[in-house]
């Protein structure tokens, strides 16, 4: 594409040098620059993208994103593009030369902090039962309507975001439902990409480590709406948001009269309500009133969340071109998702759970939600990523301590901290609560269903769907529902055997 016709999506910029210039591709890794391509120089939180313009230029790169005026010394031949947001520009240049994929796809986009990986699924199941083809994008695949993969990011940068978006497009997907991250949100990755339903999930705490405070992690997920409601890119964008949340609540009030707003919960004021909320191990039921009608929703979760992540598939569906009835017919049929409350097994009348649940309101409705199932006992084990929120490590413990009868504290991804001192920093919050520390994640898996008593539900909550670990130096296989399996089988053999 040529630079002039790129420079035409940017509202604000200075240019200087040849913009007839051929941009062949975009790029924000120096290490990946080369002819013909357009380096976007991005000020990161730990490297800043500008001191590697003279490494691009001698590569080969003819022009140059940054939020600097050129330098005095910048060689002839060499296109400068002065802008003072560089993610931004690069997001909107991107989407041009893609060919702006998503004026052709129903847009569903979730956020929140619990919840957007089950409720991404489920629209993107209601998507495919009604239109055959629809992408996915988010934490665990990537699906662009022929092939699946596993997922790199929860929210793709602006540049593989587009790429992404014109695949689907171009494989015949009619809508497509993306997990959209605070990180998306605050490094612009989003701010180019129209979307039909914006569903918020809830906000707890989360990412601290990255936003400081909750009011700035919740202004980042406010900004999405925000930023839709004042420049709605053509499209005509629902706000789908649970009220139940405290931060929820305070969104839709803000959105009130700005862009059409959906609310979706247990409270009589919402518009997508559920009543009569019934659970067994093997699924739930409840009532959903919606557009003045009732319908009987019966999906194979479990959990009073997965009730919020249905009504918000429901609604967001719904805002996408999908009528209710058919959506509740589909979501009968909805598939697992792995590392969500997936059941791995039982063995000697115990039974095993495997969940993402890795923020403390997670792991509480997690054990809660076992709870209500009425085991025996519920064994809980658990730990804590390193260089992450520390301050959440007692908030955790206290959320197991709250509705399990045991717990094994154990190592998350320690990363490049010592797995014995996060330990150590959980264990003040189960306030004498029954626990045993075990370091090693493997054995710990193994000791609590070793130990486990018939009628006993076993929770392995914290990294779900994940298949390695991380340690400070290095990265192995590892996954909590292998190393269930391997217990169940262990276990199972030991009983057959002292038969």
């Amino acid at each position: 594409m040529i630079l002039r016709d790129l420079v035409s999506s940017l509202p604000r910029v200075t240019a200087s040098g040849p913009m007839d210039t051929e941009v062949l591709s975009l790029t924000a890794d120096s290490r990946a620059a080369g002819p013909g391509m357009l380096f976007a120089a991005i000020r990161g939180t730990t490297i800043d993208g500008h001191r590697f313009i003279q490494d691009v230029l001698a590569a080969g790169c003819t022009a140059v994103l940054a939020e600097s005026a050129p330098p005095a010394d910048l060689p002839s031949g060499i296109a400068w593009l002065h802008v003072a947001d560089s993610r931004s520009a690069l997001s909107s240049m991107a989407s041009l030369m893609a060919g702006h994929p998503w004026e052709d796809l129903a847009m569903a986009g979730v956020t929140g902090t619990n919840g957007k990986t089950t409720t991404a699924f489920i629209i993107h199941h209601l998507m495919k039962t009604a239109w055959h083809r629809a992408g996915l994008l988010g934490t665990i695949l990537t699906d662009d309507g022929v092939e699946v993969s596993t997922a790199k990011h929860t929210t793709p940068g602006s540049i593989e975001l587009s790429a992404l978006l014109a695949g689907m497009r171009d494989h015949g997907c009619r809508g497509m439902a993306m997990e959209v991250s605070s990180h998306g949100i605050h490094q612009k990755r989003v701010s180019a990409i129209g979307f039909d339903a914006c569903v918020f999930t809830n906000l707890t705490q989360d990412h601290l480590d990255y936003h400081g405070t909750m009011e700035a992690y919740f202004e980042a997920k406010a900004a999405w709406f925000h930023d839709l409601a004042a420049d709605p890119r053509g499209k005509k964008p629902a706000a789908v948001i649970n009220t139940d949340d405290a931060y929820g609540a305070e969104l839709a009030a803000a959105l009130d009269g700005k862009m059409p707003v959906i609310r979706y919960g247990f409270n009589v004021h919402c518009d997508y309500r559920a009543n009569n909320f019934r659970q067994s191990p093997r699924g739930m039921e409840f009532e959903l009133t919606a557009k003045g009608r009732s319908f009987l929703v019966r999906a194979p979760y479990i959990g009073r969340f997965n009730v919020y992540n249905l009504l918000g598939a429901i609604a967001a569906a719904n805002a996408c071109g999908i009528r209710p009835r058919e959506a509740v017919a589909a979501v009968a049929k909805a598939p697992q998702v792995p590392g969500r409350m997936e059941n791995v097994g039982n063995a000697g009348g115990a039974t095993v759970f495997v969940d993402y649940a890795h923020t403390p309101d997670a792991l509480r409705n997690a054990c809660r939600t076992l709870r209500e199932l009425g085991p025996r006992r519920l064994i809980t084990v658990f730990g804590c990523g390193g260089d992450r929120d520390r301050g959440k490590r007692p908030l955790m413990a206290a959320a197991a301590a709250e509705y399990s009868d045991a717990c094994v504290i154990t190592s998350d991804n320690p990363r490049s901290e010592d797995p014995l001192a996060i330990i150590r920093e959980i264990e003040p919050g189960m306030a004498g609560k029954g626990h045993i520390s075990i370091p090693d994640r493997a054995e710990a898996i193994a000791h609590a269903v070793r130990n486990a008593l018939s009628g006993d539900i076993i929770l392995i909550a914290g990294k779900g769907h994940e298949t390695t670990q991380q340690f400070a130096d290095s990265v192995i296989d590892f996954d909590d529902r292998k190393h269930a399996s391997k217990a169940l089988r262990d276990r199972a053999q030991t009983i057959a055997d002292n038969r």
